[in-house]
């Protein structure tokens, strides 16, 4: 591990009120010393106490800088668990690069991306699972996202991994000793025992990865795709939803050719709208082509919201869509309610058993109805925030599900009467597995990929 000082601008890179310059390691406070002057003449940070602040001025040389407060944190009480100095100085992107220079002349130099939280979890102060939270928090879209990265960071997750790799890593233990020393432990009925004790853990295991999906969800929105005929209001309930005119709307059939893409943040709850083609039979090998790629967006969505014209017959290609959204999360829209209606809810409802609404995007009427549908959909039954630990990550899905594998292989062996060191092989796999959520057991180049991903200063 690297053992150099590090610095780097934390806050970021445009105008705002303030900004902060980030020094973590061993020489932090003497490199802070050879820029920081303080109004109090001889006055050393070297010399001052841990978790204090301290006005003064940031020099390069004869030049002062810029006013500033420096915060003062020594390890292993500080974010790195090493010694640690925050220079709070005005916002100003000149500035703050000014000091940036300043600092390194001093001795410290660049840090890479993610490297303070690197430190971090380098240092034992926090685990991998905790550490990739970090960057989680930053990038919350939504509440639940926020929630979710919090109970994270506070090791919700990182407990109920140690927890299960200390059942597994006691009875490796036991097997070893019974092994090595059979006089004093025996293994008789200890295989029925142990598969007890194993599928408790399985079942622990396959909770956690029951919220995989949920928690993708929540971290990273619903995909959802508007999907209906050309010219029946596509475009125009996108615009709706945002509250601003994103797609093109007009009378011309076909005007959407490609997928229009948008965030709309729903009651704590975060949407990936795609507005699509509309669907229909052409001969326009553009608008084939988006058609084409329309479907293939709703095959992978979370939720469509399909749009039918209230104002038109239902003809066969409105049926054969209807047919489609059986098996799928929908939502059936009648819109144009503002029109005469040649189609009724209790329609739709026969041919879909599917919700459905009445609005009019041109008069945003009904679109509040359609957003408390869309939270009730994903925040109740299936799909809720409470106290559960959820998996968010996707590494951390693939090593839960290689643990259950592993333990599977397990109550395999003892089915087949197999020798007692059989179940050390895979008991080991499994344990391994989990501990790569913590970063346990976690190799050099995994880390680097892993810290790469985060921002610089963080």
């Amino acid at each position: 591990m690297k053992k150099d000082t590090i610095c780097a601008i934390a806050t970021a890179l445009s105008p705002s009120g303030i900004g902060i310059i980030r020094i973590s390691g061993e020489n932090a406070f003497s490199v802070a010393d050879k820029i920081y002057r303080s109004p109090k003449e001889g006055k050393r940070l070297s010399n001052c106490d841990t978790h204090t602040i301290h006005y003064g001025y940031i020099y390069d040389g004869d030049e002062r800088i810029d006013e500033v407060m420096v915060l003062l944190m020594r390890g292993p009480h500080s974010y790195t668990a090493e010694d640690s100095v925050e220079i709070d100085c005005h916002g100003g992107v000149f500035v703050m690069q000014k000091i940036l220079e300043a600092v390194i002349k001093a001795g410290a130099r660049l840090a890479e991306p993610g490297e303070f939280t690197k430190r971090a979890f380098l240092n034992g102060r926090i685990d991998l699972s905790q550490a990739e939270s970090v960057m989680d928090i930053i990038d919350s879209q939504n509440q639940f996202a926020l929630k979710s990265s919090m109970d994270q960071l506070s090791g919700r997750l990182s407990d109920k991994i140690n927890e299960l790799r200390n059942i597994i890593l006691h009875e490796m233990a036991f097997i070893e000793s019974a092994l090595d020393d059979p006089e004093h432990f025996s293994l008789e009925d200890y295989p029925e025992q142990l598969a007890n004790k194993i599928k408790n853990v399985i079942a622990n295991l396959e909770t956690l990865l029951s919220t995989a999906d949920n928690g993708r969800v929540l971290k990273e929105g619903i995909n959802t795709v508007i999907l209906g005929k050309p010219n029946v209001g596509k475009s125009s309930l996108l615009n709706a939803l945002l509250g601003y005119e994103r797609a093109i709307v007009t009378d011309i059939a076909g005007t959407t050719r490609d997928v229009l893409s948008e965030q709309i943040h729903l009651n704590g709850l975060t949407l990936n709208v795609m507005d699509t083609a509309g669907i229909r039979k052409t001969d326009d090998v553009v608008e084939k082509i988006g058609v084409d790629k329309a479907m293939q967006e709703a095959d992978g969505a979370d939720l469509i919201i399909y749009v039918v014209d209230s104002s038109d017959e239902i003809d066969s290609d409105v049926k054969e869509l209807l047919s489609y959204l059986v098996d799928k999360k929908a939502i059936v829209l009648l819109n144009k309610s503002d029109l005469s209606g040649k189609v009724t809810m209790e329609e739709i409802r026969e041919m879909t058993n599917l919700p459905v609404l009445s609005i009019s995007a041109k008069e945003n009427t009904g679109i509040d109805e359609l957003e408390k549908l869309v939270h009730s959909m994903f925040m109740s039954g299936d799909i809720t925030y409470n106290d559960q630990v959820y998996v968010t990550n996707v590494r951390h899905k693939a090593s839960l599900q290689e643990a259950v594998n592993s333990l599977n292989l397990v109550l395999r062996s003892i089915e087949n009467q197999m020798p007692e060191d059989f179940y050390s092989v895979d008991l080991m796999n499994a344990y391994e597995e989990l501990g790569m959520i913590i970063g346990a057991s976690v190799g050099d180049d995994l880390v680097e990929e892993i810290f790469s991903k985060f921002c610089m200063g963080k």
